[in-house]
Formats: C-alpha cells, sequence, structure tokens
C-alpha cells in the first residue's frame, strides 16, 4: 500500500479525484440551491393559487355561510390553513329602500305630498304623518337598516397572521408574506366591491418550502460521486498503461544492467498499446542504446582478441630465450612465468570470441590466505635475486573472500609489482593478512621512500612508474575492493618506514572496519638479521 501511495497511478488518481470533485461542486452546489429556492417559490405560487379561487366567491357574495363553504371546497381550507378575513359591514344598504315610518303604509316613508298607497311612495303627504324625503325618521329603524348584512370585521378559518398585517394588506391592496410561528402566512387582498376589501390568509408551513429539496441533494451528491468514481475509473486505467509502460522499461534496463543483452522494450504491438508516446520514444531510444551497447562490446572482443594474437609472437620468442636459459632457479621462475602468460593469453582470446550466453558459470569466492600465498611465493624467487627480504604474516589459516581467484590474483600482483617497480634492489617488503568477522585485509608495505602525492597515485592512468607503467595497477586493487564493499587506503609503514597500502575486502555486507591497533605485535623482529 505505500507503494502504491508514491506511484504515478496514485499521483493520477488523486489528480482525477481533485479535478472532479471540483467541477461537480462548481456545478452541483448552485443547482442545489436553484431547486431550494424552486421549491420555496413552488410553495408560495401554490398558496396564491388557493388564495385566488375565492376570488369569484368574494366577488358575488360575503355571506358568511357561502364563504365558508368556498373555504372548505380548496385544499388549503381542507387542511386548516386558510382564513378569509371578511370587511366590515358599509352603508351600501341603507338606499335600497325607505325605510317605513308610524303612517307609512306597507313599510315605505311617503315623501312630503305623496300618498301611502300600496307600499309605493308617491309624491304628498302619508295619512296621519309626513317626513323629509331621503331621511330615516326613527332613529331605531335607522339602526336596523345599518346593521343589515354581514356582520362587522367577521373572520372565517383559522387566524395565524396579527391583525396589524391583515389590516395592512387590506389598507395597502397588494399581496405579501409575513413569517408567523411554523412557517409563513400569505395575505391576500381581494375587493369585495369598491369600498370594501377583504384579506384571504393562506399559511405556508416550513415543511412546504423544503419539500423535495433533501432528496434532490440526495441525487446529486449520487451524481457527485458517481462522477469522481468515473474519473478515477478512468484515471486508474490510465495509470495502469503509463505505469505498466514505464516498468517494462526499468525492467528492460535492469536485465540490460544485469549482463542481458538481448533485451528490448516492445515499442510495437499489444503490449505497447496504449503507451504514451514520451514513453514510446524512450523505448526507441533504450533499444537504440542497447544495441550500440551490443556493437560496442563485439569490437571490445575483437579489439582484445586481435592484441592477444599480437602478443603471441613476442611470447613465442620468450619461451624459446627461456628454453634456452638452462637449469636453475630463475631459469624455472622465467620459464613459469612465460607458460603462465601464455595461459593468460590464450584465455583472453577464448573470453572474447565466447558469445556471452555461451559463457560458463563463475563461482564467485577463494581462499584469500591460499592466493596471497601463492603470489607471494611467485615474487619470492625476484626477491630472492634482487637480494630483499620479504615476510608473509598471517596466510596460515582459511580467509574465504566474494572475489573470484583470478582476480584476487591479479590485485595482488598489481601490489607486489609496485614495490619491485617503485624501490630500489634490495629493499625489504612485508605482506600481512588479517581476518575479522566481517572482512579481510591485507597490508603491503615496505622500506622505500613511499609515496609523494598518495592521492594522485590513486587517480586512474596518472602513476609515474616509468617505462612500462599505465597506472592502472592500484585503479585495478581500488575496483576489486569496493565491488565487495571495502577499500583501498595509502599510507606510511609504521615499521618498515616505506609505502603501505592497505586492501579491505568485505566478507560479510553488515561489516564494520576492525581496528588497527596491535597488529604490528612483534613485527620488528622480522627484519632483524
Amino acid at each position: 500500500m505505500m507503494r502504491l501511495r508514491h506511484s504515478l497511478r496514485w499521483a493520477l488518481i488523486k489528480a482525477a479525484v481533485a479535478g472532479t470533485t471540483m467541477v461537480a461542486l462548481a456545478f452541483l452546489i448552485p443547482l442545489g440551491l436553484m431547486v431550494q429556492q424552486t421549491a420555496r417559490d413552488r410553495a408560495f405560487t401554490a398558496a396564491e393559487r388557493q388564495a385566488a379561487a375565492l376570488g369569484p366567491a368574494l366577488a358575488i357574495t360575503t355571506d358568511q355561510d357561502a364563504i365558508a363553504r368556498a373555504v372548505a371546497s380548496t385544499d388549503a381550507g381542507t387542511q386548516g390553513r386558510m382564513a378569509v378575513h371578511l370587511p366590515p359591514a358599509g352603508a351600501a344598504g341603507a338606499g335600497a329602500g325607505a325605510l317605513s315610518g308610524p303612517g307609512g303604509a306597507g313599510g315605505v316613508a311617503s315623501a312630503p305630498g305623496a300618498t301611502a298607497s300600496g307600499g309605493t311612495a308617491q309624491g304628498g303627504t302619508a295619512p296621519g304623518g309626513t317626513a323629509p324625503a331621503g331621511k330615516v325618521s326613527d332613529p331605531a329603524v335607522a339602526g336596523a337598516a345599518a346593521g343589515s348584512g354581514p356582520a362587522a370585521g367577521a373572520t372565517i378559518g383559522e387566524v395565524r397572521a396579527l391583525a396589524a398585517d391583515v389590516a395592512s394588506a387590506g389598507g395597502q391592496g397588494r399581496s405579501f408574506t409575513v413569517e408567523v410561528p411554523g412557517g409563513y402566512a400569505l395575505l391576500q387582498p381581494v375587493a369585495v366591491d369598491t369600498a370594501r376589501t377583504a384579506v384571504v390568509e393562506v399559511f405556508v408551513a416550513d415543511g412546504d418550502l423544503t419539500r423535495g429539496v433533501a432528496t434532490a441533494w440526495q441525487v446529486l451528491s449520487g451524481v457527485a460521486l458517481g462522477l469522481v468514481a468515473v474519473s478515477v475509473l478512468v484515471a486508474d486505467r490510465m495509470g495502469a498503461r503509463i505505469v505498466g509502460s514505464a516498468r517494462r522499461l526499468a525492467a528492460a534496463a535492469r536485465s540490460l544492467g544485469a549482463g542481458d543483452l538481448a533485451v528490448r522494450v516492445p515499442v510495437d504491438g499489444k503490449q505497447a498499446a496504449g503507451s504514451p508516446e514520451e514513453l514510446r520514444e524512450a523505448a526507441h531510444a533504450f533499444n537504440a542504446m542497447a544495441d550500440r551497447v551490443v556493437q560496442l562490446l563485439a569490437a571490445e572482443r575483437e579489439l582484445a582478441a586481435d592484441l592477444s594474437h599480437r602478443l603471441r609472437t613476442p611470447l613465442t620468442v620468450l619461451r624459446l630465450n627461456a628454453a634456452s636459459l638452462g637449469e636453475g632457479d630463475a631459469a624455472d621462475a622465467t620459464r613459469h612465468a612465460v607458460a603462465q602468460l601464455e595461459r593468460e593469453v590464450d584465455q583472453i582470446i577464448r573470453s572474447a570470441r565466447r558469445a556471452p550466453e555461451d559463457a560458463p558459470a563463475v563461482t564467485v569466492g577463494c581462499d584469500a590466505a591460499e592466493v596471497i600465498r601463492e603470489r607471494v611465493g611467485f615474487w619470492s624467487a625476484l626477491a630472492e635475486d634482487e637480494g630483499r627480504r620479504w615476510q608473509l604474516a598471517g596466510a596460515d589459516r582459511e580467509t574465504p573472500v566474494p572475489v573470484q581467484r583470478g582476480d584476487l590474483a591479479a590485485a595482488v600482483d598489481a601490489l607486489l609489482g609496485n614495490v619491485f617497480r617503485h624501490t630500489g634492489v634490495g629493499t625489504a617488503f612485508s605482506v600481512d593478512v588479517l581476518a575479522t568477522g566481517s572482512s579481510v585485509i591485507v597490508l603491503v608495505g615496505d622500506a622505500g621512500p613511499g609515496f609523494t602525492d598518495p592521492e594522485a597515485a590513486m587517480v586512474r592512468g596518472e602513476g609515474h612508474g616509468g617505462e612500462g607503467s599505465t597506472g592502472l595497477g592500484l585503479d585495478i586493487v581500488r575496483k576489486l575492493a569496493e565491488a565487495t564493499g571495502g577499500d583501498l587506503a595509502l599510507g606510511r609503514s609504521a615499521v618498515l618506514g616505506g609505502a603501505e597500502i592497505r586492501l579491505r575486502l568485505r566478507s560479510r555486507p553488515d561489516g564494520t572496519v576492525p581496528p588497527r591497533t596491535g597488529r604490528r605485535r612483534g613485527r620488528g623482529s622480522l627484519f632483524a638479521r
């Protein structure tokens, strides 16, 4: 899981989630707010429609029973959410007819000079009394006429709005809403006649204002999650193709580094389908590089084989000359050296001509003590001839190291060759082998002048050993040490006073450098003669 979190595939998924989430929020939040406003407008529009349904009834009559039946016929009325505030009774009914006075006949007051006959006023005075035209003669009768019609300010239904708000709606002649406990009240004025206005009150509950909003938010959230899931799926598939191509390229690079010169990255076909163009270009570049490496290695092998063939002629001369040396230790050593040189040249030729896949398996690891004893014994003949005192210590027990026998022998030859090449005849030298639990240390010291510039001596090709010196000996030894996790150090011998080279080979990956104290105990007597 930790590897996935740091991969390109996971980065693409996170980018897709972030981008889709921002886009979804940018669209869904305004949509949700619009749905909420639409639900609110729908509730108030329905209330206005319910109030408008009572307009025709109020225009016809203001009778309470008739209005109550009209209210009950609406949806809001059946739910107890509608009320009608009727206007107070006015004087419109007073002119419908003249109220009868004390001497009137048929309940009609006769005008001066009218005769009351059959309830019809005809100008003149009625028998038994007269009254001026247009005036009610009896205050009690006038009061009765004024009180005819519905009761003043009657209300039908359950009232929730304040009286002041109802009066304001009737006075302004426009509808508006007011907040009441549990919701809002819509106050809709309706003209009963030219002088009076009734107010219809419709209650809108809070639940009606948000009806369907929660469901809409859930649907929108589901859509957003679906979009995010689809984007994650698409990004994951795209990332899988990209990561797959990158991993194939990395695997091919590792195989090439491990020595598989035939490995190539597919650039066509099913495996390369869906790969980005940039990775295709990288694959083409890798294949071209691998082809170039194969060509260079082939040219290098041919060059090594050609050089080795060129050495055969001087080797033949050396072998013939060595055969004519006669008997003796020096002659035997010379013949042995020539024979070994011929074997090495033949091995180089065979290795150069052999295909990489035909190379035999090489066992990595050897006994360092055995190799060092063999090589010191080889150089001891030349040391005796030059009068050099020498000493080998610590090579009497098995000391395994993770390097090939031939590589270690070449490194020891390079170290001892430096002693013979850079010191005068008769200069003493020593070889110490120190084995610890994690490392094997080989110390080669001499009684010569030492290193004038140790850092320059470690630089490849910078050696100044005179004719026949390439300056590559210490570089070969250093690479061998670093291949095992060890190192190579140059210094001055505390016993002999000359140069000292320390070669440390790691025998365990978790080893530590052992202390150097106490390693020269008793060595002062090695060279006492």
